[in-house]
């Protein structure tokens, strides 16, 4: 077990010279390597010890004695408290050019890759932004009241939030009167957190640890017509989410900004930055290019989000996704925009069994979208099915470059790759990756 040690007192004096990959400024004093929250590259800069290990040091920025000129003030007065963010202090064009190195740093370190073409980030809005996201929500009588919002930088706590910039402003901009409406309430205190979805309206998905009054639910029904909100209450698991009163009102996007729509519930996982997304599924359908009639197989497909895209270009696409529910919505969007003949298989993709029946048959085309833990466990039956191209959509680029090492290893190529800003202001590195046999 590693061992935290005591804290020098006092502050101290860096120079730093570059970002980590939570996005805090990198330096080194006495020979030993030190993360400092709020730092840039290029600045001198005072700053207090927040930890100490035996290999590394932390810290927190006090005061910039020589500031880069890539620093702007943030545009969130909550910024430094609320651990939701990590980089508003970076210009947003900086950002991105971060990210961009973070990814060829992962593939050339740990996948020993390099594509062959680097392809511009793919940026948008970078306030106003967030769709999806879980909110949390405790009565705290010694703060006056109820704090909904995101947790405290670095540890457990609650921030005290007046409003987000980055969430959707129909919500963002009303942390602050959904608290005070909550603070109204007999459950109050049994209320741990708020899911909340942005489409043509907004859903809160209200956690409730026990039943609310009648009471409660009149000023839950008063809030929700004030502010147009969908108001659902959540007493036990995902299947146990109702609406307060009345049907449940359906939630939709568009995947690629065409007349296109997918349905979904309230806690289903969705891109939080709807935009961003959009331009996403436009550029992996232009450099997988699949052909009328051409077989391509899809993993982890969620709910169409590029099935949908891939079947209007006359691919024969095959959808494998892990969550019943899921493969059933997916195959729902598919027939409501007229692409049924897709074909939909349930498969755990961390367990794969190399006799399923989705493996039964070559595919010159393949797109995957894993989660942050990556695809390593499917990749050697991608490597057997001898696909020609396969289009790599990813979370986590330390994930991605050791499943580039595999591919490579199995015959593949890099041919391009690229950043995109589908996080801005946090460090959340997400990108786009050809490969080619």
């Amino acid at each position: 077990m590693v061992r935290k040690r005591s804290l020098p007192q006092g502050s101290y004096t860096a120079e730093v010279t570059g970002l980590d990959h939570e996005g805090r400024g990198v330096a080194r004093l006495d020979g030993k390597v030190s993360f400092i929250a709020d730092a840039l590259p290029g600045e001198t800069v005072e700053f207090r010890y927040t930890g100490r290990w035996r290999d590394h040091d932390e810290g927190q920025v006090t005061a910039v004695k020589l500031a880069s000129p890539d620093r702007v003030t943030p545009p969130c007065a909550h910024f430094g408290v609320c651990g939701g963010c990590a980089l508003q202090h970076l210009a947003p064009e900086q950002q991105i050019v971060w990210k961009q190195s973070e990814l060829l740093n992962s593939l050339a370190r740990i996948g020993r890759v390099e594509p062959r073409e680097v392809v511009p980030p793919l940026t948008g809005s970078n306030l106003g932004y967030r769709r999806r996201a879980r909110l949390g929500v405790k009565f705290v009588e010694r703060k006056g009241g109820s704090l909904v919002g995101f947790r405290e930088r670095g540890c457990s706590f609650l921030a005290t939030l007046d409003a987000c910039v980055v969430l959707d402003p129909r919500v963002g901009l009303k942390l602050k009167a959904i608290a005070q409406m909550i603070d109204r309430l007999a459950i109050r205190q049994a209320i741990p957190q708020i899911e909340m979805a942005a489409a043509e309206h907004v859903t809160l998905v209200f956690r409730v640890l026990q039943n609310p009054s009648e009471q409660d639910r009149e000023i839950l029904a008063a809030f929700a017509a004030e502010h147009d909100f969908e108001v659902l209450l959540q007493p036990g698991g995902l299947d146990s989410i109702q609406p307060l009163s009345g049907p449940r009102r359906e939630l939709s996007y568009s995947p690629d900004g065409s007349a296109a729509r997918l349905s979904f519930l309230p806690a289903d996982f969705i891109q939080v930055n709807g935009a961003l997304s959009q331009a996403m599924v436009r550029q992996a359908i232009a450099w997988l290019a699949p052909q009328p009639g051409e077989a391509v197989l899809e993993l982890f497909a969620g709910l169409g989000n590029f099935t949908v895209p891939l079947a209007k270009t006359g691919a024969q696409v095959t959808a494998v996704e892990g969550d019943t529910g899921l493969v059933a919505r997916g195959a729902a969007n598919c027939a409501a925009n007229g692409v049924g003949q897709v074909r939909w298989h349930v498969a755990d993709l961390f367990k794969p069994d190399p006799k399923a029946e989705y493996l039964r048959q070559r595919y010159p085309a393949v797109l995957i979208d894993p989660p942050r833990a990556g695809a390593q466990e499917i990749m050697p039956l991608l490597i057997a099915n001898k696909a020609q191209r396969i289009l790599y959509v990813s979370c986590h680029p330390g994930t991605l470059a050791r499943d580039a090492a595999l591919l490579a290893a199995g015959g593949y190529t890099l041919r391009k790759a690229g950043a995109m800003d589908m996080f801005p202001h946090t460090s959340h590195v997400e990108s786009m990756a050809l490969f080619e046999r």
